[in-house]
C-alpha cells in the first residue's frame, strides 16, 4: 500500500485500541492490542504520518529511534535495594526505570494528555543484547521490570533488509504478534502531502515531468546512490530559504540531499531554466492581468514541459495566497466565537449584579484567554503534535487578544458598549482586510484562467490547470467556498468529456 493508506490504517488501528466499555475499560485487552510493524523503504514519510495520526486523533506522541539503544538504556540500569521477606532480610537486584518508558510519563507530566502514541522506528535494528527482551515487550508492553502505561499504542517502523545492513529479520514467533504494514513509495501520494506541506515549485513540476525520479535506490560501481522522499523535502526547505537570502542553489548544494549524479545534474539545470522561465514570463504581471501580448505569445509557441513549469509557478503563487487567506479567516472565525462567549459572560454577570466594570472584566478575560492558548500551544508541543498550521492560528488570536487588552488599558472606554464597540471595530477593520484580499485572490485567479485560455487554447495545460486546483487542498476549499464561474465552466466541460469517453469506450466494449 501507499503511505496514505498506511497512515489511515494505521489510525483506525489507533482509534480502535483506545475504544472503551462503558466502565472505561479498554475493548481490546493489552495483551490482544497488537503492535504494528511499519516496513517501508527509508525516506517514505513514515515518520511525517505518526505525527498527523497523533494530531488528527488528538493524542500525544513520543519518538524513539532504536538504533543507538542498548540493553541497558531501554531496560534500565540494575542496581542493589535490601528486602524482607518473613523475617529473613536479602539484598536483590532491581532495575531503574527504562528511558522509553520515562520518557512517556515526562510527555504525560508535561502535556497533560493521558494516552498516546509510542513510536519506535528501527525496530529491527536492535542491538544483539536487546533483541532477547523483544518478544516480551511486543506481546506485554514491558521493558525490563516496568510497563508502558495503559493508553498508549505501540507502532513500530523499519527498513527491509536490502536498505540496511543492520536489519536482523524477525522470526516467525516475532511477526506473530505485530500487525504488518507493508509502505512503498509513491509519488501521487506524496504530491498531495507536497502541496499541503509547501514543498518548492520547482520540485514537484519537475517531478511531474519525471515522475521516476521521485524515489531510487541502486547499486553501481560507486557503491549506492540514491533518492528519497525526506531528501527532496529537505531540499525544498533549503531552497527556499536560499531564495529567501538570495544565496545560489547550485549541484553542491543539491548534491547534499540528493545523491544520484544524473538526477542532481539534471534537476539543478531545470531549476536553472525555472528561474528563467519565472524571469522571462513575469508571473506576477500575469496574475494581475497586466501581462504583455508578447508573453502569451512566447506561452502559445513554447514546449510542453515549459509551459506546465510556467502553469505551476502561477499555480504555487496562488494558491499559498489562497493558503495565507484561508488560515487568516479560520482564526477569525475561532477569534469571532471566542468574542461572543466573552460578550455572553459579560451579559450574565451584569444581569445577576455580578460585575459593573466592562473594560476590567474584559481585560481580565482576554488575558486570561490568552494565558489559555499560550497553556495550549505548550501541551501540544510537550506532546508533539503541535503542526504548524495549528501554532499560527493560535499565535494570531493571542496577538488580537494581547492588542485589546493593552487598547483598553490605554483608551480606558467607559460602558460596555463602548468597550464591546471598540473591540467589534478591531475585529471588523480585519474581516475587511481578510475580504479585501479574498477580493483580489478571486480576481487573480480570473487572470490565470484568462490567460491560460488565449495561451493554451484547448491543449492539456488548462486540463492540469483544473485537475491542480481541484487536488490541492487549499485551492479546492477556497474555491468550495467563494466559488470561480471559469473553474465550473472548465470542470463541467472537462466532466462531459470524460462522460463521453466512458461512452465511447462502454460501445467499443460491445463490438457492435
Amino acid at each position: 500500500m501507499n503511505i496514505k493508506q498506511a497512515k489511515e490504517h494505521i489510525k483506525n488501528s489507533v482509534k480502535l485500541y483506545l475504544k472503551k466499555d462503558a466502565y472505561g475499560e479498554y475493548r481490546i485487552p493489552v495483551v490482544r492490542q497488537r503492535p504494528i510493524f511499519l516496513l517501508g523503504s527509508p525516506g517514505i514519510g513514515k515518520t511525517a504520518i505518526m505525527e498527523q495520526i497523533a494530531q488528527e486523533l488528538g493524542i500525544a506522541l513520543v519518538s524513539y529511534s532504536m538504533t543507538h539503544h542498548t540493553r541497558q538504556s531501554a531496560l534500565g540500569l540494575p542496581f542493589i535495594t535490601h528486602k524482607n521477606y518473613k523475617g529473613l532480610e536479602f539484598d536483590i537486584s532491581e532495575y531503574t526505570m527504562s528511558e522509553i518508558i520515562a520518557s512517556i510519563y515526562e510527555v504525560m507530566e508535561q502535556s497533560g494528555i493521558e494516552e498516546g502514541i509510542l513510536f519506535l522506528d528501527e525496530i529491527n535494528c536492535v542491538s544483539e543484547t536487546l533483541a532477547p527482551s523483544m518478544l516480551q515487550f511486543l506481546q506485554y508492553k514491558v521493558f525490563g521490570r516496568h510497563k508502558v502505561p495503559d493508553g498508549w499504542v505501540i507502532v513500530t517502523a523499519g527498513n527491509p533488509p536490502e536498505y540496511n545492513k543492520s536489519v536482523r529479520e524477525f522470526d516467525v514467533v516475532t511477526m506473530d504478534r505485530m500487525k504488518l504494514v507493508e509502505v512503498e513509495a509513491d509519488y501521487a501520494t506524496w504530491k498531495e502531502y507536497a502541496l499541503k506541506q509547501g514543498i518548492h515549485n520547482a520540485v514537484t513540476t519537475y517531478l511531474d515531468m519525471k515522475k521516476n525520479d521521485f524515489y531510487r535506490v541502486e547499486t553501481n560501481v560507486g557503491g549506492k546512490s540514491y533518492v528519497t522522499a525526506r531528501g527532496w523535502e529537505d531540499l525544498s526547505a533549503m531552497m527556499l530559504l536560499c531564495e529567501e537570502e538570495g544565496l545560489v542553489v547550485d549541484e553542491t548544494l543539491v548534491a547534499q540531499y540528493l545523491h544520484n549524479d544524473k538526477i542532481v545534474k539534471e534537476f539543478t539545470a531545470y531549476y536553472e531554466l525555472y528561474n528563467k522561465y519565472k524571469k522571462d514570463y513575469k508571473v506576477e504581471e500575469i496574475l494581475a492581468g497586466t501581462n504583455s501580448a508578447q508573453v502569451v505569445e512566447r506561452a502559445r509557441i513554447a514546449q510542453f514541459d515549459e509551459r506546465l513549469s510556467l502553469l505551476g509557478m502561477l499555480l504555487d503563487k496562488l494558491e499559498s495566497e489562497m493558503k495565507e487567506n484561508l488560515e487568516k479567516s479560520d482564526h477569525l472565525t475561532d477569534l469571532m466565537k471566542l468574542m461572543k462567549a466573552i460578550r455572553t459572560l459579560w451579559d450574565q454577570k451584569a444581569k445577576d449584579g455580578a460585575c459593573t466594570d466592562a473594560a476590567a472584566f474584559v481585560q481580565a478575560q482576554v488575558e486570561d484567554h490568552a494565558r489559555s492558548r499560550e497553556n495550549r500551544i505548550a501541551s501540544m508541543a510537550n506532546a508533539g503534535t503541535l503542526s504548524g498550521e495549528e501554532k499560527r492560528r493560535h499565535r494570531a488570536v493571542i496577538r488580537f487578544l494581547e492588542n485589546t487588552g493593552k487598547m483598553l488599558r490605554l483608551e480606558k472606554p467607559e460602558g460596555a458598549e463602548a468597550v464591546f464597540a471598540m473591540i467589534k471595530a478591531a475585529f471588523d477593520a480585519q474581516v475587511a482586510e481578510m475580504k479585501e484580499e479574498n477580493g483580489r485572490i478571486q480576481a487573480r485567479l480570473h487572470n490565470l484562467f484568462a490567460f491560460s485560455e488565449v495561451a493554451f487554447m484547448d491543449g492539456n495545460e488548462v486540463l492540469v490547470l483544473v485537475t491542480e486546483l481541484t487536488v490541492n487542498a487549499c485551492s479546492a476549499r477556497f474555491i468550495g467556498l467563494y466559488g470561480s464561474e471559469d473553474y465550473q465552466r472548465h470542470n463541467e466541460d472537462l466532466m462531459l468529456h470524460e462522460r463521453q469517453d466512458d461512452i465511447m469506450r462502454e460501445i467499443e466494449a460491445l463490438e457492435l
